[in-house]
């Protein structure tokens, strides 16, 4: 299949633009760069050996989009472009609005005006809220969301469901991800942040190089097992391959279907940071600081239903997503602008 990746220069995208190639189809990447670097297009290229058409423009720019659908026959669209920090959506909502549902809106308008009605989304875990019992299941009701970002995936969510009822030849994928860390293997491609991370991985990675002194640990008396926070966290090598497997699956499908990709394991914080400190014989500082509003003690996914429709489980463990993260930050310890 040719298959367009919206923000497909980003962390998720270029890995899925990896395991897109490796599977048999053509993977053509829109992307304007605001949180990715077109170095990454060309590592992209170094691990697959061939070349990997782009497009530089935004996707909420509608003749960009047309000329794109016009020079292409698209089977499917990967739907990664969008801003996605969660504390500068809080500090910067209308912003958050604007860009994500525009992108989303354009790409769906074009996608119609060209006949083409297969589009996997990424979403998030974040649009079920605070849920009272783990795991958590597709077919649990949102509670909310705690910020303007997880409200933009929810929405999205509901524009793409409400697509597939106005027409009913569209096929929606609505993969939720739980938390995406480590780095392809080779150490070429991986998560590169802009500023001072937000999530706790490449965080871990930027003290253990040196980049930063120290590790904040936010909360230590939460109800688990060594008290700090519990997440599903999964390899984006396992995460790109749930995306191929989504693109198949929509091939031969109709209507909606939320999906969790997510290893159905939880890792608490001390877990993450332990592994990372053994399995690459480095030293990371951390203190523990007081808990952040809105954090909760534990989330993490029943994966059984990627199983059942897609064919798809993780197959990656901690070490291996805390192995791939370090080779990749300490061979690029200032990301792509090395």
């Amino acid at each position: 299949m040719k298959i367009l990746l919206t923000g497909g220069a980003g962390f998720i995208g270029s890995h899925t633009c990896v395991e897109l190639i490796n599977a048999g189809h053509t993977p053509v990447i829109v992307d304007n760069f605001i949180n990715s670097s077109a170095e990454s297009v060309r590592r992209i290229e170094k691990i697959v050996g061939r070349s990997v058409p782009l497009y530089e423009a935004d996707v909420s720019d509608r003749e960009a989009m047309n000329r794109i659908f016009d020079e292409n026959a698209f089977d499917c669209v990967i739907h990664f472009a969008g801003l996605k920090a969660v504390g500068e959506s809080v500090s910067q909502p209308l912003r958050y609005y604007r860009n994500n549902l525009d992108t989303t809106l354009t790409l769906c308008e074009t996608m119609q005006a060209h006949g083409v009605k297969k589009i996997v989304f990424s979403s998030s875990a974040t649009v079920y809220g605070n849920q009272p019992e783990v795991p958590y299941r597709e077919d649990m009701q949102s509670l909310g969301c705690t910020n303007p970002y997880g409200w933009t995936k929810y929405m999205i969510e509901k524009i793409l469901e409400g697509q597939t009822v106005a027409d009913p030849e569209w096929s929606v994928v609505l993969l939720r991800y739980f938390n995406p860390i480590g780095a392809h293997e080779s150490g070429l491609i991986g998560e590169d942040p802009s500023g001072i991370p937000n999530n706790l991985m490449p965080y871990v990675a930027k003290v253990a190089v040196g980049e930063l002194k120290q590790l904040s640990v936010f909360g230590n008396d939460y109800p688990t097992p060594d008290g700090t926070g519990v997440r599903d966290y999964i390899h984006v090598v396992d995460l790109a391959r749930g995306h191929v497997k989504a693109c198949d699956y929509a091939a031969g499908h109709t209507g909606s279907e939320i999906i969790n990709l997510g290893t159905g394991h939880g890792y608490s914080v001390l877990d993450l940071v332990n592994t990372f400190m053994k399995v690459n014989n480095v030293n990371v500082p951390y203190v523990i600081a007081p808990r952040r509003p809105g954090d909760i003690a534990e989330n993490y996914a029943d994966p059984s239903k990627a199983k059942a429709l897609l064919g798809w489980e993780a197959e990656k463990n901690l070490e291996d997503m805390c192995r791939d993260t370090y080779r990749f930050q300490s061979q690029n310890p200032k990301g792509y602008h090395t």
